[in-house]
């Protein structure tokens, strides 16, 4: 892992494995390039994998006030040139982190091979946005910790939880997530509008739904791959923190489509 400044910040990254393929992993809000530790080896044995700590996520600088999704996108863009990355890379997130690859995607098709999105959070019923600028209002305010357990219950429910250690390390990490940043990424997601961005992803698509996921249900990641042409839909036994719940299901299915793509 190292660190670098492109694109006015700091960023926090890992790039690992060989091939002539690339594979960029964008992780979950309140998620860090540690999410994919488990997802990482087995991806890695057939291609370069990047992953970042996202601008005001992990140990990448912290951000104040307002965060866009283009300066987000833009980053990634930053960080693949200023690796040498030059040829088109799958791209694949998770939750928020799968927003990002879309509109990655659909605002860059030249640099885009592949897409995947699991559980993909690409904004707010108008009917729950109050309520989420509030709850972002708390956690910045009061810190994570009050709102941890509310947190866990919806996004790691207990049908999940089956190996207590890796429980308690997701827990722990998120825990240390900087408040503001995290606040500043809900704020983001609650106005995000990513209906134009859908409609533009020409690249082969993979769209994941979680079976316990509560968050982001089936019938909320339905309309998502509905409106990527050509997308492909499979639904795993997983949550909304799929890469860390269910690594062994997620890097399947990751690389099998990849392959499919010769990515």
């Amino acid at each position: 892992m190292d660190w670098i400044e492109v694109n006015g910040t700091a960023l926090r990254y890992d790039l690992s494995g060989e091939g002539s393929s690339a594979l960029v992993l964008v992780h979950e809000m309140g998620g860090t390039l540690n999410s994919w530790d488990d997802v990482v080896p087995p991806l890695a044995r057939h291609r370069r994998v990047l992953r970042l700590d996202l601008r005001g996520a992990g140990m990448s600088e912290k951000v104040r006030g307002r965060l866009d999704i283009d300066v987000l996108t833009a980053d990634i863009a930053a960080l693949l040139d200023a690796l040498g990355i030059a040829g088109p890379v799958a791209i694949a997130g998770n939750a928020v982190g799968g927003a990002i690859a879309i509109r990655f995607a659909a605002r860059r098709p030249e640099r885009t091979r592949a897409l995947i999105v699991a559980s993909p959070a690409c904004g707010v019923a108008p009917e729950r946005r109050a309520g989420l600028l509030e709850y972002a209002d708390r956690m910045e305010r009061e810190g994570l910790r009050a709102v941890v357990e509310t947190a866990m219950a919806a996004g790691y429910p207990e049908v999940l939880r089956t190996d207590p250690a890796r429980f308690a390390r997701f827990r722990a990490r998120w825990l240390g997530t900087d408040p503001a940043s995290f606040a500043a990424i809900y704020r983001m997601l609650v106005h995000l509008d990513m209906e134009a961005d859908l409609a533009r992803v020409a690249c082969p698509t993979l769209v994941i739904a979680g079976t316990h996921d509560t968050l982001r249900p089936r019938a909320l990641v339905e309309p998502v791959a509905r409106a990527i042409r050509g997308a492909r839909l499979i639904e795993l036994p997983t949550g909304h923190y799929s890469a860390a719940q269910t690594p062994e299901a997620i890097a399947g299915a990751f690389d099998g489509f990849l392959r499919e793509q010769g990515c």
